[in-house]
């Protein structure tokens, strides 16, 4: 999947909404207010629903501050994003529809002010060191640091994300579970890497297919 910029709150417009915020703003064209298709029922339900196919296939999920980021700033962020990251203005009360019930639930306690939200498929380090070399380039470290991150059904703090981040990615583990097994690497790849596939279990299935489940 191409990384994009998908602004979930206007679906089809090119506007966004944020979630609610005690500073003032002038509109932009991604802080324009609610206003079009998101204020109707079928354009929320369809942000909705497009929230749960980004979490589906995510590996991690973080947020940022949404207030303060020009339309030109965050054009230059989402193309430093490596592929399968995908960042997007959302308002609390649909991404808590979108998050209910799912492994990104306890997301909920980050639900405060205006939310930009990070997707990661795979790539965690790239995306948290293309975020944090943007915030220094445009001089947004103080006021846009990252919040908080939800992986595995379990919130981390900003150092928790940094962390993780740090860990071996999806591609490194397939090299390292491919020489501990005497597998062919495209063969793990090929089960590391399924659609919405967390690496735990991608880590046991891979085992279990080469050995024969012994």
């Amino acid at each position: 999947m191409k990384q994009s910029l998908l602004v979930l709150g206007l679906a089809a417009t090119a506007s966004a909404f944020t979630g609610p915020s005690p500073n003032s703003r002038p509109d932009t064209a991604l802080f324009g207010g609610a206003r079009g298709v998101a204020t109707t029922r079928e354009g929320k339900m369809e942000t909705v629903s497009k929230v749960k196919e980004l979490l589906d296939s995510s590996e991690m999920i973080f947020t940022v501050p949404a207030s303060g980021i020009t339309v030109s700033q965050v054009q230059s962020l989402r193309k430093s994003l490596p592929e399968g990251t995908t960042m997007s203005v959302v308002k609390n009360k649909l991404m808590n529809r979108a998050i209910s019930g799912t492994d990104y639930e306890a997301a909920g306690e980050m639900l405060k002010g205006a939310n930009m939200w990070f997707f990661i498929e795979e790539d965690i380090g790239a995306s948290v060191k293309s975020f944090n070399s943007f915030t220094k380039a445009e001089a947004l470290k103080e006021s846009h640091s990252i919040l908080g991150g939800t992986m595995d059904g379990t919130n981390y703090d900003a150092a928790g994300v940094t962390a993780i981040s740090k860990l071996p990615s999806k591609m490194d583990l397939i090299a390292q579970i491919a020489g501990s097994i005497n597998a062919v690497p495209t063969k793990v790849a090929r089960i590391v890497k399924a659609p919405g596939m967390k690496v735990a279990r991608a880590i046991k299935l891979a085992g279990d297919e080469v050995t024969g489940g012994e």
